[in-house]
């Protein structure tokens, strides 16, 4: 049995539907069963469970083979980073009292450093925490998804400007498509190997690097308008982040992300990764946030949403 943790995120549908097409059998575990139908449409065992609920888990994790685990973000937590922290303790607690056999984290570009990365170093918490377990254990860190600019797309589609905090805009870094990111962890979570003494780490993103530039240019063909990326200053970050909903805890993870990730330090770990790339281009991505995009942008309110984050896993 695999199971799958947050099987109803863009990540998590993905690894569960390729691991049913390879009629393997999959538990997929849902915070609401209010997500569950297409899930079990597909032949998908369901489990209601939270990850700060060890006794929901431990029920959950019976029987597992491999288990693929996240931390998601909470993103109305009035201390995200305290809630995620303890999201992670109880979940590698659930995971020590009934041990599968391998165990994949889903984390993010940049999670080698301890600190000075935002909410990045919540994942290198979870790869810590979780490298405590004695079992086979892969980390697969993934470039900024690039299905996050659904979250500006509005704004750019009914005002002609894609406001980024990647500065500058004509800066290339890496992206990846999340249905990669879902089929490449069906593929390691099958790759079954003895517990070695570190935990494997992989990196995904997509064949060619992108830039904000890029981004809006596409935008634009897609949509067939003028799309012309647009640098927020730094000194707005904080108001625009805040004014898009989030907590002025959750704002100061998001700019010391992109600080760090404008400073070049969100990226592969040299020498430690392995690296795979993903075959689905930006075009191919955004062509289906732009058919959805295109539907809403007479409700989109100006500048006041937020830019997308790299590598929030949901």
């Amino acid at each position: 049995m695999f199971v799958i943790f947050g099987a109803n995120g863009n990540v998590g549908k993905a690894s569960a539907t390729a691991l049913r097409r390879a009629r393997h059998d999959v538990r997929a575990v849902l915070r609401s069963a209010a997500h569950a139908a297409p899930l079990a449409e597909i032949g998908c065992d369901i489990a209601i469970a939270d990850l700060r609920d060890r006794t929901a888990m431990a029920r959950a994790l019976d029987g597992a083979r491999a288990v693929q685990i996240l931390c998601p973000v909470p993103r109305d937590h009035a201390d995200p980073a305290r809630e995620m922290r303890s999201t992670i303790d109880a979940s590698v607690d659930a995971l020590r009292a009934n041990l599968p056999e391998h165990v994949l984290a889903l984390s993010d570009y940049g999670a080698e450093h301890a600190s000075g990365t935002g909410i990045t170093t919540l994942f290198h918490y979870l790869e810590t925490r979780v490298g405590t377990l004695d079992t086979q254990l892969t980390f697969l860190r993934a470039a900024e998804h690039m299905h996050n600019w659904a979250r500006v797309l509005p704004v750019a589609l009914s005002t002609g400007a894609l406001p980024s905090l990647h500065h500058p805009l004509d800066k290339r870094f890496p992206t990846v498509a999340a249905q990669d990111v879902g089929a490449l962890a069906a593929h390691l979570l099958l790759d079954a190997k003895p517990p070695q003494h570190a935990p494997r780490v992989v990196s995904i993103e997509s064949e060619e690097r992108v830039s904000v530039v890029d981004v809006a240019r596409t935008i634009g063909e897609l949509a067939g308008r003028a799309i012309t990326a647009q640098a927020v200053p730094r000194e707005q970050w904080a108001a625009m982040l805040e004014r898009a909903g989030l907590g002025e805890a959750h704002a100061r993870l998001i700019i010391d992300l992109y600080d760090a990730h404008n400073a070049g330090r969100i990226d592969v770990e040299a020498n430690v990764s392995e690296r795979r790339t993903g075959p689905t281009t930006l075009a191919q991505a955004l062509a289906v946030l732009v058919r959805g995009g295109a539907n809403r942008a007479d409700r989109a309110n100006g500048a006041n949403r937020a830019s997308g984050q790299p590598g929030a896993h949901q």
